[in-house]
């Protein structure tokens, strides 16, 4: 039987109301088991109660109802050994700025127990390229660099569950690359990745599954390959020796016999964008239709929809 590194079961959350503000629902009774060893993708809209239930998984907002367990251990029988087991890497930039990295690390590591022989800190600062900085103060790194050091205090405990809350947001290419290669580096070392973020070409490449919440509710989850398969539509992108003129492709689009559900666009460049569904009509079906206008082809592409094409039917139709 796989083993579970999340399981959530019945999982909500109400916000209490206060002077200015009415009660809120966050968690609306979620169910959701995150297999050990995978990298899981947590997405939905802003609001939709991803960082809510990322907090209740560290521990750090009390669930209203539901049980949480993580890598084995309970959250409500056990709760020390349950936080020990996950990593957080939060959005926010929090750290002390006149830490050094490596003071930081050493005194994460003794809040979370570790004793002095086990700890990794030279191991985690090469990890995620700062030991050049090491013994810098954190207020003298830069943007990124601040970044790297969250991942680093996130390791510290060598947790089996890390969780990235939007961890390539506002960074360059360059870091975003290498947190990439640390983030596969770590999961083909046994580690569970779950992964938040907005940038949901990044969460296609990376994810094995994912989850979609959107106002406190699961909405879907299954297989990355899965949920772009959920997407009929296609699109090929014929590139005509002579660029085609919005007028032209007009009086074309008038004249020219294309199957029952195939339409074509024009676009600004001169190229004729074909859209059809996959499972009704061929892709030869509709280059039949062009040449038989006397089309002559001088390039062809083919586009599919991506994630965030599933992500925008799902939640819109929630």
């Amino acid at each position: 039987m796989e083993r579970q590194a999340i399981e959530i079961k019945g999982l909500t959350k109400t916000y209490a109301a206060t002077a200015k503000t009415q009660a809120k629902r966050a968690l609306k009774g979620v169910d959701l088991t995150i297999p050990a060893g995978s990298i899981f993708g947590l997405l939905g809209p802003n609001g939709a109660g991803k960082s809510t239930m990322i907090n209740i998984l560290a521990g750090l907002v009390k669930k209203t109802t539901g049980e949480v367990t993580i890598w084995g251990f309970n959250q409500d029988a056990n709760p020390r050994q349950a936080r020990a087991a996950i990593g957080v890497m939060p959005q926010e930039l929090n750290m002390d700025p006149f830490f050094t990295p490596r003071a930081a690390l050493e005194t994460q590591a003794g809040l979370y127990g570790v004793p002095a022989d086990e700890r990794w800190t030279d191991e985690i600062l090469a990890l995620v390229g700062l030991t050049e900085q090491a013994d810098s103060y954190a207020r003298n790194l830069s943007g990124g660099m601040k970044r790297r050091l969250l991942l680093a205090k996130a390791l510290v405990h060598r947790p089996a569950v890390l969780v990235l809350d939007e961890p390539t947001a506002g960074v360059d290419i360059e870091l975003r690359n290498m947190l990439w290669a640390n983030v596969r580096k770590l999961n083909e070392q046994g580690m569970t990745i779950i992964l938040t973020t907005h940038y949901l070409e990044e969460a296609e490449e990376m994810c094995d599954e994912i989850a979609i919440i959107n106002h406190g509710e699961l909405i879907v989850r299954d297989t990355t390959a899965k949920l772009l398969g959920r997407m009929d539509g296609k699109s090929l992108v014929v590139e005509p020796a002579t660029p085609m003129t919005p007028n032209r492709s007009a009086e074309l689009a008038q004249t020219l016999a294309l199957p029952e559900g195939v339409s074509m666009d024009h676009r600004p460049d001169g190229r004729l964008a074909f859209t059809y569904h996959r499972t009704k009509t061929s892709a030869d079906t509709v280059l039949d239709a062009i040449r038989a206008a006397g089309i002559e082809i001088k390039d062809i592409a083919s586009e599919q929809p991506g994630l965030e094409d599933v992500f925008v039917a799902l939640t819109r139709k929630a």
